[in-house]
């Protein structure tokens, strides 16, 4: 069994994939005009699709400490330039709003040149018959944009005109003009001049916003575990994107090395600045020395004791140096307390191998670092505030270190002084004149071997100016790749997808607000009341079925007739079968199944006869010709018989008409009249079936009241016209059994072509309600043009 369910549930599936394909392929005209105007637009946007191409370029930062050889690693030993590049900083430098403005701005692609096309605007660059040239420029010109048009009249002449082309006024090629951008001149190159490049615009750019669309537009990216960076964009002019790569990194080398010769220029200045000094201190020492010779007319010094003076000597030498030490400790120390904010460190004063030269070379990097990242950024940066804080802290460390050094040679200084001491009172015997010589030769000694030192570094301060070393070495200069424009398949096949999207879109949606029902899956599983069948539209929607009538309608009422029978089982067999015909809803037909079904049995050979119990509107003799008294008037007056009333439908041996006789005041009075119950009662007797055409139960309770006197109810639902939030109403009825033995019949439905048998339905039917008794129901509203439009494709 559970087998069995699964198989059932698959083929229902199966069913409804089906349903849903052949509901939308019907509409299948709508599908292929989507796909036909959506290849026509693809094909008109590639047609004046502006091509862009892709423009690449490489560069290798170098990396002093990973030993790459160029002109700086003869002098690594000076530690001017040491540090690590961070590749990922030397990205960012080069996506840098400065970096762009400057190559922008070097380039003047803040100027550019277009000349209109039939449909497109096309940028001429170097092809441009004309060039403007800004002799002076106003301080606010790159904050300013403007356009304006340049018609060229012959080799000398040409116009200029504003961007609505009003306001034109005529110069010479040439000749300076002045605007609120500054002076400029505009040349002409004939070479280029040609009928369809008369008439130039030129728009001057805001440089931050030209620099921004380039920044956009350019991609750095860097290669795993290398210094490899590579850079590429996009732009519809080759020469151009070219051009802006190049210069891009251009500038950047240009930066870098202006940044790292400040360090070097910082340091010159300030050892130009200590030569003057010790060159003033070296020159009184020496004047001294010769002062004292010449007046105590010494021409040389005699020795106590060869080895107590060589001892000396030594410990001399040692005293020197660390004077010296002491002395250059003190100078940089000064320099340090007094250092202004952002003001670089003299990198190479003390020994390489001592931890204040570390924290010097280690602060002089970082405050580079700061430098490029500020270019690109603000004070305010979480970045620039965190180096601030660690370049303080560095100076900090130097300047304790700076006073350690110093405490440790003031120690070492004392120990050798105390040792030569020693030594100098074991040769005291000694001229007093050959120990006053020796101290000034001492200060003489100190002076040069400083004044030596710090030649040697601004010679090598030098040297690092004179280097130019780019920082970027450039491995592939930009060079185009090729067109990265669209790929013309996907866009057709895209175009070719939205074609039959949006039509599928536009149904769906349609589908969704459709309210009414419209086949009878609307109503199967929505409510638990049995379906009988349903009725295709008729031609003629006061047509009456004959014997001959082979039409989807006629065949529709006779299974129907079948379908009827099972319902009407419960009833005797030779018993008079009385079945009532509603609706929820005027205009649904329900006259036209009561008459074509009635008239479907009489063929059968039966005994049928029809009422037109629908008092307040009566339509029966929209179809039968009848006279004007009948069922209201038998049922006003007592003595009448019912037989009186009866009418033989023409050309139907078995077929009986009772008209519903004259509008009456008092409709309810009348059908609770118990001589409607007899009346029931006695026909039946003379009469196979009975058909009865009420009035809509949603409407008046007329069929209601005399619900008790049927067999069966047939409640019909008219396609395309009953509301699918009224089926709760039918329900309700069922549900409560106020409408005994009750089933469901579609009526004026329509064909649903290519799957199943299916019927087209709908015949026209009106059920116009135009009496004081009427339901209140509005006439349908015209079609509109779209509606028909839509009915025209919806059509096979």
């Amino acid at each position: 069994m559970q087998n069995l369910s699964s198989n059932n549930e698959t083929t229902t599936n199966e069913i409804n994939i089906k349903e849903y394909i052949f509901d939308y392929l019907q509409y299948w005209k709508w599908f292929v005009l989507g796909v036909i105007i959506c290849l026509l637009t693809a094909f008109v946007y590639l047609r004046f699709y502006v091509t862009e191409y892709g423009i690449n370029s490489s560069i290798l930062i170098k990396d002093e400490k990973k030993g790459d050889f160029d002109e700086l690693s003869a002098f690594s030993d000076l530690s001017i330039f040491s540090g690590k590049n961070n590749v990922e900083n030397e990205v960012a430098i080069l996506k840098s709003r400065t970096l762009s403005q400057n190559a922008v701005k070097e380039l003047d692609f803040d100027l550019s040149y277009f000349v209109e096309g039939r449909v497109v605007i096309r940028e001429l660059y170097k092809d441009s018959p004309i060039n403007v040239l800004f002799v002076s420029k106003n301080k606010d010109y790159y904050k300013k944009d403007t356009v304006f048009t340049v018609t060229v009249k012959n080799l000398s002449k040409f116009t200029i005109s504003n961007k609505e082309k009003k306001n034109i006024k005529n110069y010479r090629f040439g000749q300076k003009i002045k605007s609120s951008l500054g002076e400029f001149v505009i040349f002409l190159n004939p070479s280029k001049l040609n009928k369809n490049a008369k008439e130039i615009i030129v728009v001057k750019s805001n440089l931050e916003d030209k620099a921004l669309s380039y920044r956009n537009k350019l991609v750095v990216t860097s290669q795993e575990k290398t210094n490899v960076i590579n850079l590429s964009i996009k732009d519809p002019l080759q020469e151009k994107g070219i051009n802006f790569l190049n210069t891009l990194v251009k500038q950047y080398n240009e930066d870098a090395i202006n940044d790292r010769n400040e360090v070097a220029r910082n340091t010159a200045n300030f050892i130009k600045g200590r030569l003057v000094i010790i060159t003033k201190e070296l020159d009184s020492v020496e004047r001294s020395a010769m002062l004292y010779k010449t007046k105590n007319r010494l021409t040389s010094l005699e020795v106590d004791s060869e080895l107590n003076l060589t001892t000396a000597t030594e410990y001399e030498k040692s005293y020197i140096t660390l004077e010296t030490q002491i002395k250059v400790g003190r100078y940089l120390l000064d320099f340090v307390k007094k250092l202004k904010k952002d003001e670089l460190i003299p990198a190479n004063i003390l020994g390489s191998d001592e931890m204040s030269s570390t924290y010097i070379n280690d602060y002089n990097t970082l405050l580079l670092e700061k430098r490029r990242i500020t270019k690109s950024g603000t004070e305010s940066n979480p970045t620039v505030q965190n180096i601030s804080a660690r370049l303080e802290a560095l100076k900090m460390n130097i300047l304790e270190s700076l006073k350690n050094r110093e405490n440790d040679l003031e120690i070492n200084k004392q120990n050798v002084s105390s040792q030569r001491g020693l030594y100098d009172g074991k040769v005291n015997q000694v001229p007093t004149h050959e120990k006053n010589y020796t101290e000034i030769a001492r200060q003489k000694n100190v002076k040069e071997s400083l004044y030596l030192y710090l030649l040697q570094k601004r010679e090598a301060a030098a040297i690092s100016l004179a280097i130019t070393s780019p920082k970027a070495k450039i491995i592939d200069t930009a060079y185009v790749t090729g067109p990265v424009s669209l790929n013309k398949q996907i866009v057709y096949i895209a175009a070719f997808l939205i074609g039959l999207l949006i039509p599928f879109g536009i149904i769906y949606v349609i589908n969704i607000l459709d309210t009414k029902i419209k086949f009878r899956q609307d109503i199967e599983g929505k409510v638990s009341i049995p379906f009988l069948g349903d009725i295709p539209r008729s031609e003629n929607n006061e047509e009456i079925i004959d014997s001959n009538n082979r039409s989807s309608s006629a065949e529709s009422i006779r299974m129907l007739r079948t379908n009827l029978e099972f319902m009407l089982a419960h009833v005797k067999e030779d018993a008079c079968k009385t079945i009532f015909i509603t609706s929820s809803l005027p205009k649904e037909g329900k006259t036209f199944v009561a008459v074509n079904l009635a008239t479907t049995i009489a063929l059968s050979g039966k005994k049928v006869l029809i009422i037109g119990l629908d008092i307040r509107n009566p339509k029966l003799d929209q179809y039968i010709s009848l006279p004007s008294k009948g069922l209201t008037n038998y049922l006003a007056r007592s003595e009448d018989n019912i037989y009186d009333y009866l009418v033989g439908v023409k050309e139907f041996k078995n077929f009986f008409a009772l008209p519903s006789g004259v509008i009456p005041p008092n409709p309810v009075e009348l059908l609770m009249n118990e001589r409607l119950t007899l009346m029931f009662e006695e026909l039946k007797k003379d009469f196979d079936y009975i058909i009865v055409d009420t009035a809509p139960v949603s409407l008046v309770t007329d069929t209601i009241l005399i619900a008790k006197n049927a067999d069966a109810f047939i409640y019909v639902m008219r396609a395309n016209y009953l509301e699918k939030r009224m089926l709760k109403f039918a329900e309700t009825l069922y549900k409560e059994n106020k409408l005994p033995n009750m089933a469901i019949v579609l009526n004026d439905t329509q064909i649903k072509k290519g799957y199943g048998y299916g019927y087209g339905y709908g015949y026209g039917y009106g059920y116009g309600y135009g009496y004081g008794y009427g339901y209140g129901v509005e006439e349908a509203k015209p079609e509109t043009f779209f509606s028909k439009l839509f009915k025209m494709f919806k059509k096979e």
